[in-house]
């Protein structure tokens, strides 16, 4: 069955014809979202330009199994993970896990800590050697695109559980 021309133009109206052709109109709207200042990190690899990771995420005291809206600094969460800021950066394991932090407008400690708590949140305490989220490291050596998170076993404010002893 073939609709008139008529008919047509009245669905194609509302994308103003159809002589512009997707990609472009999509790859527009890429650009506009992503904010002025934020980086491809393999860009930044390229111009060799260095990562610095925010020192709030070393005072956290975070459980990865924990929503990060538990946890007390909530004005951290808003900065930015790295300086200069990225769309996306690879939050690497000791283990081999590797989560995938983004947001086009700048990664954040919240960004970060959401992609680390989507892959904990099944998890039990008892479950975790190292429940606690003691910071990121960035060793260019390594790998420059990505950051390798740091663990531990315990926050200073956590009730019960075992102390080490120093």
């Amino acid at each position: 069955m073939s609709a008139e021309p008529s008919d047509l133009n009245k669905v194609d109206s509302a994308i103003s014809g159809l002589s512009s052709s997707p990609p472009e109109v999509k790859g527009h709207r890429r650009a506009s979202s992503s904010a002025a200042g934020v980086y491809n990190i393999a860009d930044l690899e390229k111009e060799g330009k260095e990562l610095e990771i925010a020192k709030e995420t070393q005072q956290l005291n975070w459980r990865l199994n924990t929503s990060p809206s538990t946890v007390d600094e909530k004005e951290a969460l808003k900065k930015y993970l790295t300086t200069p800021p990225v769309k996306k950066i690879d939050l690497h394991f000791p283990l081999g896990l590797e989560v995938t932090a983004r947001n086009l407008k700048g990664v954040t400690i919240k960004d970060a800590l959401d992609a680390i708590h989507k892959q904990f949140k099944k998890k039990k305490d008892d479950e975790l050697e190292l429940p606690v989220l003691a910071g990121f490291e960035w060793d260019k050596e390594e790998s420059w695109t990505r950051l390798i998170v740091h663990q531990k076993k315990e926050g200073q404010a956590s009730g019960g559980g075992k102390k080490k002893n120093k």
